[in-house]
């Protein structure tokens, strides 16, 4: 891929839109202008935010100088939508999921259908269908930023719990003959 400059690029949209302004629709180039803004703005507002977070000031700089950049929504999707993230699906579909509220589990990707099933790991209220679709909800807002070759969330029911343990130990000591406790009794 040969790097574009910006002059370049304004001058290629410059061209596209002065040709559909020339087949006098105006209403085609009305819409072809609104989506140069909606484009300009998200792309204005990702390179803010790059700049943002690589200007704050640490008292230690990360580890990995891209974590904040790979950590955060905006920029993550911009990667991935460009195939620039460094990071591979499982690892973003695990970087999605610790986002979410509701503890659960990565039960498979399949990348040729983009289905990810989800198994709850926790106790997640009534279990109604509202608190299932909820969970389902956030999994797909969150995994639309950070891996979008995810295309459907199923969630799996919770895997069954082994009974719990009863703890037996050892009964306190009875009263004694005055009815006092032994260890009152001194």
């Amino acid at each position: 891929m040969t790097a574009t400059t910006a002059e370049q690029a304004g001058r290629r949209v410059e061209e596209v839109l002065d040709r559909l302004a020339e087949n006098g629709d105006a209403a085609a180039c009305a819409a072809a202008e609104e989506v140069v803004r909606v484009l300009m703005e998200f792309y204005g507002s990702g390179l803010a935010r790059v700049v943002d977070l690589l200007g704050r000031s640490g008292a230690r700089p990360p580890a990995d100088p891209l974590s904040p950049l790979l950590a955060d929504e905006l920029v993550a999707s911009l990667l991935t939508l460009h195939e620039l993230h460094p990071e591979d699906a499982p690892t973003r579909i695990d970087r999605a999921l610790s986002r979410l509220p509701q503890p659960v589990e990565n039960a498979g990707f399949d990348p040729s259908t983009g289905v990810l099933r989800l198994r709850p790991t926790a106790s997640s209220g009534c279990g109604c269908g509202s608190t299932v679709e909820s969970t389902r909800q956030a999994a797909m807002d969150a995994l639309a930023c950070f891996a979008p070759e995810v295309t459907d969330v199923q969630l799996e029911p919770a895997a069954p719990r082994e009974p719990a343990l009863l703890q037996i130990g050892t009964r306190p000591p009875l009263a004694g003959a005055d009815g006092r406790s032994p260890a009152t009794a001194s």
